[in-house]
């Protein structure tokens, strides 16, 4: 800035050079202009001035104005002005003419009114930053936020960034991997209550292989696949215990098909309850502790009792009232010990892989795979606490709708205590409004708990039936939290873009979106699947509004057309139409006259507010158009290439029949049983000629064996053709 003005200032006359010299003179020149300053009249200006007018003058005063001012001026108009300038413009003078870095920022920021006066002021720059703020202030509108004055906004402290769902589900699967199997430790006095159950675990042990062997033999060994009964049938052939993980895995969508789930739903079982001397001294072997030491009160009989574990009632020493679920001695030891046999006896069975004809069978390996896994999660009980606290802490925090406490000091491998809920489930609705509840009020916070499980963290209840939504105290309470489900952001994009293609009738968008979410297990016709999707959109062509959409019956039916056109949807996405179903039975039961699906589309709605940022939708635009116009230029060489390889040969069309896949292969079956009749025939022929024959040696009856040979197999060949044919099953 200086050397431009000294620039300016060789240009001027002689004036401009002496006033340059009078701001570069030394202190005896500032002496001078101090003494020629009359006190008397400088302080009645200072008088005259008002303390908030000096500030403002203060704030407003721009040094790099006063200097070209002094550059401008003859020098006798300086020596007038320095007489007649006010006091708070000559400290502003002094404090300059001691630093030149101060200069230099004074410079730096000239105010819009003055740079416009010489003629200096960036129009662009305000253009831009008006640009900016209309761009800010629209962002805010589209997120629903309330627009905020400039004052406002730089006071207030910027809130943290929300957390993914990604984020979160990672939080919570590290919290899990950090969990590891130990041994049950065994101390005299529980060895001497189990010395029978011992005793036979080791009998049990020497022929256990035996009757797997005996079990898989059974079932002939499963040479195409288990089916849903055979999985059935062997779960309840191996022991109660299996009954019980049957059951538990008939509510895992996310890890079987819902064929398999459906036909393990049919499990039932009976086990008689756990000792309470057994369960005591497994509470003592895992805290190390007394019961009197922990308990003022325990209850010996069970609140429910099951194949895995049972539930004992308790009063804590400091009065809080708990539950401790207490699991089966040796079980975890057995089943480890069946699977791993089970495992080893499957490819030596011919379990490890499953008929291609039968599409509804699984190989038993597989079975068997995810039979481990949920085996692994049912029997640590650190598992279902982990999630339990991570619900109370991270999911439901400052929520309507809580869950109990899990006591961390009395919680292991092998017991898990909560504080106990005492009241009465969701579906009694009288002692509901006993507690004071509106069934209305509490099915409205039930629903919003539920859809913030989904929408916004990605985590949630997978079996949110009536015995699992408990009220106490007029409050809500989510329990047993042993099976969750997980959903990504991905997932609830694709969901939101078919719900969104159903109301605008666009099914290409819906099989994008189902083509994402799901997997094809073959060659899936696209345009079969289209046509499909339209036929659906026809059932919702008059709905206008999301109020209208059944979300549950939606994502269901969408589950079964994929399945039609050999697209797996994964098990988490299966598990959340479920879910939906479940808690829409249970809203039906407890407030008939809440409309969910308004409840559901309010939420779809936040969350395409949410993701719907206009800049983003602006620049996403521009560069379609972009690639549009650039693949738009290449049309004409690519239609002379095109052309050119047609005049020269080059050309070859390539022509692909789909969705005949079936019909091939039907009539593919079909004429090899054509063939196996034709074989037939021309043994039984040649086994008729060689009966005509001396050929030795010969039955009793005096005809040749071989001829008799022939002819068996012949008859033989047509027969099982025949059966083939009218057997069949597409």
């Amino acid at each position: 800035m200086s050397n431009r003005k000294k620039k300016h200032n060789d240009k001027q006359g002689k004036a401009n050079q002496e006033a340059v010299q009078v701001q570069q003179g030394g202190p005896e020149d500032n002496s001078m202009k101090e003494q020629d300053t009359i006190p008397a009249e400088e302080s009645a200006k200072v008088q005259d001035i008002e303390p908030e007018e000096e500030s403002v003058k203060e704030q407003d005063a721009e040094p790099a104005g006063e200097i070209v001012q002094e550059q401008d001026s003859e020098p006798e108009e300086e020596s007038a002005k320095e007489h007649d300038a006010e006091p708070e413009e000559e400290s502003v003078k002094e404090q300059e003419s001691g630093s030149a870095e101060e200069t230099v920022k004074a410079q730096d920021t000239v105010p819009e009114k003055k740079a416009a006066e010489n003629g200096k002021y960036d129009w662009v720059e305000e253009i831009k930053e008006e640009l900016q703020a209309l761009t800010d202030k629209i962002e805010r509108a589209v997120a629903g936020q309330a627009f905020e004055e400039a004052s406002e906004e730089e006071g207030a402290e910027q809130a943290a960034p929300a957390r993914s769902k990604e984020d979160i589900q990672r939080e919570l699967a590290e919290i899990k991997a950090q969990f590891t199997h130990t041994p049950m430790e065994m101390t005299p006095e529980l060895e001497k209550l189990l010395h029978l159950d011992i005793k036979a675990k080791g009998k049990k042990d020497k022929k256990r292989g035996a009757q797997m062997l005996s079990v898989l033999a059974k079932h002939n060994f499963y040479a195409n696949g288990i089916t849903p009964v055979e999985l059935r049938t062997t779960l309840e052939d191996l022991g109660p215990t299996y009954v019980k993980i049957g059951q538990i895995m008939s509510s895992r969508l996310d890890l079987l098909p819902a064929n398999y789930c459906q036909e393990l739903e049919k499990l039932r079982q009976s086990v008689k309850e756990l000792d309470p001397a057994v369960a005591r001294a497994i509470i003592e072997v895992e805290t190390g502790k007394k019961i009197d030491e922990i308990y003022s009160e325990f209850r010996d009989e069970p609140i429910g009792s099951a194949s895995i574990g049972q539930v004992h009632y308790g009063v804590l020493l400091d009065g809080r009232k708990v539950v401790t679920k207490v699991q089966r001695p040796l079980i975890a030891e057995i089943m480890e010990k069946d699977i791993e046999l089970l495992k080893k006896l499957a490819p030596l069975v011919g379990g490890g892989s499953s008929s291609g004809k039968n599409s509804d069978a699984m190989d038993l390996v597989t079975i068997l795979n995810e039979l481990e896994k949920v085996t692994k999660e049912e029997l640590d009980f650190r598992i279902e606490a982990a999630n339990t606290r991570f619900f109370r802490d991270v999911i439901l925090a400052g929520g309507n709708v809580s869950c109990p406490e899990v006591i961390d000091e009395l919680t292991t491998e092998r017991i898990f205590t909560m504080t106990y809920v005492d009241g009465c489930s969701i579906g009694e609705t009288e002692e509901l409004v006993k507690q004071g509840l509106d069934p209305e009020e509490a099915g409205k916070d039930i629903v919003d708990s539920y859809l913030h499980q989904v929408f916004d963290v990605g985590i949630f209840h997978a079996d949110p039936h009536q015995g699992n939504i408990m009220a106490s105290e007029g409050k809500v309470y989510w329990i047993d939290f042993g099976m969750i489900g997980q959903i990504t952001e991905t997932d609830m994009n694709s969901i939101q873009d078919l719900v969104v293609g159903l109301l605008s009738n666009d099914s290409e968008s819906m099989v994008n979106a189902v083509m994402t979410i799901g997997i094809s297990r073959g060659q899936t016709d696209r345009n079969k699947l289209k046509d499909d999707l339209e036929a659906f959109c026809t059932k919702y062509m008059n709905v206008t509004s999301l109020n209208d959409i059944d979300f549950s019956a939606v994502l269901t039916e969408v589950c079964e057309l994929a399945e039609r056109h050999q697209i797996e949807m994964p098990g988490r996405y299966t598990m959340l139409a479920r879910s939906f179903l479940t808690i829409e039975g249970v809203m039906e039961h407890l407030c008939p006259g809440l409309n969910l699906f308004e409840l559901v589309s309010n939420k779809l709605v936040e969350r395409v507010k949410r993701s719907f940022v206009l800049e983003k939708e602006i620049v996403a635009l521009g560069r379609g158009v972009l690639d549009a116009g650039k693949k738009a230029s290449r049309l004409p060489k690519l239609a002379a290439d095109a052309l050119n390889d047609i005049m020269k040969g080059r050309m070859k069309i390539n022509l692909e029949l789909t969705g005949y896949d079936d019909l091939l292969d039907a009539l593919n079956e079909k004429i090899n049983d054509v063939i196996l009749i034709i074989v037939g025939c021309v043994l039984f022929s040649g086994g008729c000629r060689l009966c005509q024959t001396d050929i030795k040696p010969v039955t009793p009856n005096g005809m040749p064996l071989f001829a008799v040979i022939i002819l068996i197999l012949g008859i033989s060949l047509i027969l099982y053709a025949l059966r083939r044919i009218f057997t069949y099953k597409k």
